[in-house]
């Protein structure tokens, strides 16, 4: 099945429990939106999906087109086509962005084989000049000295040379000001298609002005307790989420 599929899955770091079966399905060709408060499990679910070795799942799946992903390394996770936005993109000092997608982009092909270094550059340019990111920035180490709004982009840059089959964006749009975000937005619509699903992970409604997503998913203490379309989303900028905390209380 071409999907993400997230299967009842719990998760702790040391013994403090944050996932508690959560399930969520995101086909190809979709964008779904997961929203909720601070501490209630957005972040960790982005970051166990990528791989990240401070979490322990203790039940449940992540299938990625039906294959379980959960026994592998980030790596081979990123090579199987999942992408993972930070929330806070690292530095990655003496470490040129040109240089850094071309491992990641070689780390994909068959062994022996080689990129043709004209036809790189200019498929990177192209995509640094829709961001609108200096070119000198490919000589930049990664993140190094970014504004927060030159780091989003470059995230975003990174996804599409990847060309992911599934993208999580962990909170995109923390830290960055209104044009910042329209730029970060526009690319994340040029990477929509029927070969790619998304997750964008956000507290605010304004990022899904310019992102519209085809699901919204409210979660609570690692759970997600109600599912709708673009329209919960402006319930919950406009009455918060205390109702939405109700509603997994009653059940």
């Amino acid at each position: 099945m071409s999907c993400l599929s997230i299967q009842n899955l719990h998760a702790s770091i040391g013994d403090q429990p944050i996932l508690q079966g959560l399930s969520l399905e995101i086909p190809k060709g979709e964008v779904h939106a997961i929203m909720g408060k601070n501490g209630s499990g957005k972040s960790t679910l982005a970051k166990i999906m990528a791989g990240h070795p401070a979490y322990t799942v203790t039940s449940g799946d992540v299938l990625l087109d039906g294959e379980s992903i959960l026994g592998l390394e980030p790596d081979e996770r990123s090579r199987r086509g999942l992408f993972l936005a930070f929330q806070y993109p690292m530095e990655i000092p003496g470490v040129s962005i040109a240089n850094f997608i071309r491992a990641a982009l070689q780390a994909r092909l068959p062994e022996g084989e080689e990129f043709e270094a004209v036809e790189y550059y200019g498929r990177l340019y192209k995509k640094m000049d829709s961001l609108l990111i200096d070119r000198k920035f490919t000589s930049r180490s990664v993140n190094d000295g970014f504004s927060g709004g030159e780091k989003k982009r470059c995230e975003i840059l990174q996804m599409a040379m990847l060309e992911p089959k599934y993208a999580v964006l962990d909170e995109t749009d923390s830290g960055l000001d209104i044009d910042a975000l329209r730029i970060v937005s526009e690319g994340v619509n040029a990477m929509r298609g029927k070969d790619r699903g998304m997750v964008v992970i956000t507290h605010y409604q304004r990022l899904l002005e310019y992102i519209v997503p085809d699901r919204v998913h409210v979660m609570v203490a690692g759970q997600i307790v109600m599912s709708g379309d673009k329209d919960l989303a402006l319930r919950l900028e406009s009455e918060g989420y205390d109702w939405a905390e109700d509603l997994r209380n009653s059940k």
